[in-house]
């Protein structure tokens, strides 16, 4: 980014709750010179990081699919099919906090090493969350249950699907969730080489 495309003149936290929203005062540089003062405000989140777990040997994927307000609210089914994901404390390696979220969510264990996919951000234009995003093995035949922390009301149903079917539900519309959808379209480009590159394991 072209530090000089912007000027901060001010900032203050309008709201802390779960999230917490910061009201700016900028200007910005246009071709043509520099905006008047603009007021915005920016959803400031933790980074977080999501999971894709699949098993080549059986070509399966492992989703999960739990409760979501916003999905509701937006018009989206409430019960949203997605990949495994969590939040990342300030002090959190993103590959250990997948690795852990695997266990809450799943209860499965990752076979080798996690497979980076992408970094990016969800909503640059509101928000500053920043999402890592990987590629598990697993060995997909325990794949069962409902699993989630106690503590914080969660209830995750674990999801294990071929890989044909995670792909047609993608095609469908069936999911809906930007993680989702941004690592089902990767292993649509990269099956046939996951299949090739991990040796089988029983």
């Amino acid at each position: 980014m072209d530090d000089a495309a912007l000027e901060i003149l001010a900032c203050e936290t309008a709201y802390r709750g779960f999230f917490r929203i910061d009201r700016y005062r900028l200007r910005q540089r246009h071709h043509d010179g520099w905006t008047p003062e603009l007021t915005r405000e920016v959803i400031v989140q933790p980074d977080a990081v999501g999971v894709l777990l699949y098993d080549p040997d059986r070509d399966t994927v492992v989703l999960i699919e739990q409760l979501r307000l916003p999905a509701h609210l937006a018009g989206f089914p409430a019960r949203q099919i997605e990949i495994v994901a969590g939040l990342i404390d300030t002090d959190e390696d993103a590959a250990a906090v997948a690795i852990r979220e695997v266990g809450e969510e799943t209860g499965l264990a990752l076979i080798g090493d996690l497979l980076p996919i992408r970094r990016f951000q969800t909503s640059p234009g509101g928000s500053t969350e920043t999402v890592t995003v990987f590629c598990g093995r697993v060995d997909s035949r325990t794949a069962a249950g409902l699993h989630g922390l106690a503590d914080e009301h969660e209830e995750i149903r674990v999801l294990a699907v071929s890989a044909a079917a995670a792909l047609a539900m993608l095609e469908s519309g069936a999911i809906t969730n930007s993680l989702a959808l941004l690592a089902l379209y990767w292993l649509a480009a990269n099956r046939t080489a996951l299949q090739r590159d991990w040796p089988k394991i029983g």
